[in-house]
């Protein structure tokens, strides 16, 4: 679960008289339904609510990251939420827009349920009057059959509006088309709200934009089995200013799992924002107030090149993530790296971490360091090494080389070191 420390510093801006106001400046509401009626519900009474994650990978993202700070606004503002891990739905698989998805197989995907879950707990307040509740979608579907299940819930859907959701009607034109299963995930996810509505009272459904399809398919059999209305929110599709999908880091997802993505890359990822967007980023993913961020967002306009708001933002998540201590050894590792900390004082692990992500090696003690340079991809050739070290561009723990016959005797608890080309080139060595 997610520290007593972390969970108090969070809290609503003030400066907002209502819950819909902030999501909508913090950029969280790109569709919603009836949004007079959904203001007026979420004023007047304390609601349940949930947004479902599907077990297709051993770990949230920072997509996901997105809806679960979403959810924790709504909590903040006295309502209920539930935490739909989808051990069903994660048999299936919602449509991808270009090609049909590989299927895990039973038991891969209930450890996934159960991973998922508990990283849920470290970022919804389980506890107290508005206590977060974990559901699994596999508790209900599994016990119909199929001849029930069509009897009972298919027969509510119309194949002509199914096959105008965008994510069916971008696989209907592509090579690979659709198959039946991904089709009928529509159908699940319908049925989850309607399971939700009945048990908890659940009359309000977060996620992401790109399922709105998905989304509206739970208030429409809800208004047709119970004759009721119910709430959705769509957050946008958080992109870059460069247009491209954010939440990718040379191919690769930012994972929530430290096993995955550690501190450190969390750290570095945040850091790297565009100045572009690190004020959109402070709005979704931080608790801090209006005031705060347009403060930052002066300081970006004045002096960018202090790069306050990245290092707020890159602390801020990093902590909300893992943990303040986790963050704060980030912080001084991508200090001692790269600006005027000491790398000595860094614990074996932090630097482990943060060698991990740059360029590395496994030398030998007394290896010649022109080899390290050769061996990390620093240089390109021997000459090209040779010539670095002359030029007096070439440190071993921040100790100037100055000799081509220099040996790697300087190693660092963790039996590491770190090798850098002028102040920004690095790479870790492994002995």
């Amino acid at each position: 679960m997610a520290s007593a420390e972390t969970m108090n510093k969070q809290r609503n801006d003030a400066s907002f008289s209502h819950i819909l106001d902030e999501l909508k400046w913090r950029g969280l509401v790109a569709l919603s339904t009836d949004e007079e009626a959904l203001r007026k519900e979420l004023s007047e009474n304390s609601i349940t609510y949930y947004c479902g994650f599907d077990p297709t990978a051993p770990s949230l993202h920072l997509g996901n990251l997105v809806q679960l700070l979403t959810m924790r606004r709504l909590q903040l503002a006295g309502h209920n939420p539930l935490a739909l891990v989808g051990g069903a739905t994660g048999l299936i698989g919602d449509p991808k827009p270009n090609a049909e998805r590989t299927l895990n197989d039973k038991a891969t995907v209930s450890e996934w349920v159960s991973r998922l879950a508990d990283q849920t707990e470290r970022f919804l307040d389980y506890q107290g009057p508005n206590a977060a509740r974990l559901v699994n979608n596999l508790d209900w579907t599994q016990n119909y059959s199929a001849l029930d299940f069509l009897r009972d819930v298919g027969k509510h859907y119309r194949v002509g509006k199914m096959l105008a959701k965008d994510a069916v009607s971008a696989r209907l034109n592509s090579d690979s088309g659709i198959s039946y299963t991904e089709f009928s995930y529509q159908i699940l996810q319908g049925l989850d709200f309607l399971e939700l509505n009945r048990r908890y009272n659940c009359v309000l459904q977060t996620g992401g934009s790109d399922q709105w399809g998905n989304l509206t398919s739970g208030t429409d059999l809800i208004h047709r089995v119970e004759g009721s209305s119910v709430h959705l929110i769509a957050t946008p599709l958080i992109t870059n200013s460069d247009g491209k999908k954010f939440g990718k880091s040379e191919g690769n997802a930012i994972w929530l799992d430290v096993e995955l993505t550690s501190p450190y890359a969390m750290y570095q990822f945040w850091l790297n924002t565009d100045d572009a967007d690190v004020i959109d980023r402070l709005k979704v993913f931080t608790f801090l107030p209006r005031a705060e961020i347009e403060q930052y967002q002066q300081k970006v306009e004045a002096e960018p090149f202090k790069r306050e708001a990245q290092r707020r933002l890159a602390l801020e998540v990093t902590e909300l993530v893992h943990s303040h201590a986790e963050a704060i050894a980030a912080q001084d590792a991508a200090m001692a790296l790269f600006g005027a900390g000491d790398i000595r004082s860094l614990d074996a692990k932090t630097l482990r971490s943060a060698l991990n992500e740059l360029p590395n090696a496994e030398v030998s003690k007394g290896s010649l360091v022109v080899d390290a340079l050769l061996a990390t991809g620093l240089c390109e050739s021997k000459s090209d090494a040779r010539r670095a070290i002359e030029q007096g561009g070439v440190s071993v723990n921040k100790t100037k080389i100055d000799s081509e016959s220099a040996v790697l005797d300087d190693v660092l608890p963790g039996n590491q070191a770190v090798l850098a080309r002028g102040k920004k080139s690095l790479a870790g060595l492994f002995f």
